[in-house]
């Protein structure tokens, strides 16, 4: 098929023009690319949140065990039911101590009719015994009486209450089981409120004890379950242990919480999430920093628009910011896009400044 000379013109011309519109279309991209912007670091309040594996503990978890011995003859709960203090429990079959205590209470009648009779026969004008038969007689009354009043706890201890309110877990024993002393028929759990209990490392610790007044009204203590959904009551600091476990460089922390629902069940595991405020922090764009050798870095622009590479210490790493301990001040001016194009000492010819306010609004990009 033969091309007409006019038409073969016109594709050459179209082919010719296409090169020169992406070379201009690609030195339009270099230019955007070399763009550098500045900010400048930010003074303001920032939440600072630190993160904690914890366990979750009943505030009361005790074991609830057989204090006589005998046949389990009554069980009146059912596991993970709720009691009352006092509630009864279990029945242990009482015969034996019901006998036991009918004699004792027989033998402390006649210690008493023994006594009585004595102390009359002193009382007389001519006494015809002793005081010291008195007294004799005195203390064997004060014994039948002791043992009519073990017997009688003997028998009380056959029946097992509840200590505090709280809720049963598993039955460890059943009906009709041969019981002896201190056999664990269950576990009963206090769930009013649970200790939550989580390690913080020693320079935590002491950031703490150093603040503490101040931590007192700033902190907020959550609890993240492990579905991810957050308790919906809040926590505060119950206790700090002892002494430093000297093989990880922890010391264990206790947090309170109102478990008023009872969804906290003694063993379950989470997150403890402490917030802080920290006031008047200076903070700057993640993206604005470099890293050089496990160190963090920034470019500085000088008032003779140089680039100076500075060191900087970070005290906290938040959600694409940083919160900076030293090496950079609200009145300086660095580098936000366009570190990895600069170098130290070089001189910027152009820049666009950025407010720090609008620097920090929808942060997407971490440090390059």
């Amino acid at each position: 098929m033969k091309v007409s000379p006019i038409l073969a013109v016109i594709l050459a011309l179209v082919s010719l023009s296409l090169p020169a519109c992406n070379r201009m279309e690609a030195e339009e991209q270099s230019q955007q690319h070399h763009k550098i912007v500045a900010t400048s670091p930010q003074s303001k309040d920032v939440i600072i949140t630190q993160q904690y594996v914890c366990q979750i503990h009943s505030q009361r978890h005790i074991e609830v065990c057989a204090l006589q011995d005998g046949y389990l003859a009554v069980i009146l709960v059912k596991e993970g039911q709720a009691v009352k203090k006092d509630e009864v429990m279990f029945k242990i079959l009482p015969t034996l101590y019901q006998a036991r205590l009918a004699a004792e209470k027989a033998e402390a009648q006649l210690a008493q009719i023994k006594f009585d009779q004595t102390r009359k026969l002193y009382e007389y004008k001519n006494p015809v015994v002793s005081q010291t038969e008195v007294t004799l007689a005195q203390a064997e009354l004060d014994k039948a009486n002791a043992k009519r009043d073990l017997a009688a706890a003997e028998l009380n201890f056959t029946e097992v209450k509840a200590p505090f309110n709280g809720i049963v877990d598993r039955l460890h024993r059943q009906l009709g089981s041969l019981i002896e002393k201190k056999d664990v028929l269950t576990t009963l759990s206090d769930n009013s409120v649970m200790w939550v209990y989580f390690n913080v490392p020693e320079a935590r610790y002491l950031e703490y004890m150093a603040d503490r007044d101040e931590e007192k009204e700033n902190q907020q203590i959550e609890l993240v379950l492990a579905n991810g959904s957050k308790f919906p009551q809040t926590g505060k600091i119950g206790a700090i242990e002892a002494k430093f476990n000297n093989e990880t460089g922890n010391i264990p922390f206790r947090a309170d919480f109102p478990n008023p629902y009872g969804l906290l069940r003694h063993g379950q595991t989470g997150t403890v999430l402490i917030h802080r405020v920290s006031k008047n922090a200076i903070v700057i764009p993640q993206r604005a920093t470099f890293e050089v050798l496990d160190k963090r870095y920034v470019y500085v622009i000088d008032k003779d628009n140089t680039l100076h590479r500075r060191e900087i210490v970070i005290e906290h790493e938040m959600d694409d910011i940083y919160v900076v301990k030293s090496g950079v001040g609200v009145k300086d001016k660095i580098v936000l896009e366009g570190a990895r194009q600069v170098h130290n000492g070089e001189k910027l010819e152009e820049y666009e400044f950025l407010k720090p306010e609008e620097a920090l609004a929808n942060q997407k990009y971490h440090a390059e």
